[in-house]
């Protein structure tokens, strides 16, 4: 994944079909170890492949299996945080209640 991420990055930069240098440097610059097989792979992946028409296929096939829709499970989840936020305060707010050993492992003397 952090090649094809590298990869993209640098397109956004405006390479319009980075080199396996360029993809390894850009990991080296963030601390990444690259290894030449993985970036070997990547690029006979997408030789001679428009990278803007992959990522449409792509959204395309996210589309036909529900992939899109996951957004829309996140966004409705940010009311249940405050609620939740307010369930641990009063899990806080209790009075904690001293129950005693029971003397369950011995005789309670030895305290």
């Amino acid at each position: 994944m952090k090649y094809i991420s590298a990869y993209m990055l640098l397109v956004l930069a405006g390479k319009e079909a980075p080199t396996k240098d360029e993809v390894s440097g850009l990991l080296s610059a963030a601390g990444v170890e690259s290894e030449a097989e993985k970036l070997d792979l990547l690029f006979s992946k997408l030789e001679g492949k428009n990278i803007a028409e992959l990522i449409t296929e792509g959204e395309e096939k996210l589309v036909s299996v529900g992939g899109a829709a996951g957004g829309a499970g996140g966004a409705a989840g940010g009311a249940g945080g405050a609620a939740e936020e307010e369930k641990e305060e009063e899990e806080e707010e209790e009075e904690e209640v001293d129950v005693g050993g029971g003397a369950l492992f011995g005789d309670e003397e030895g305290y």
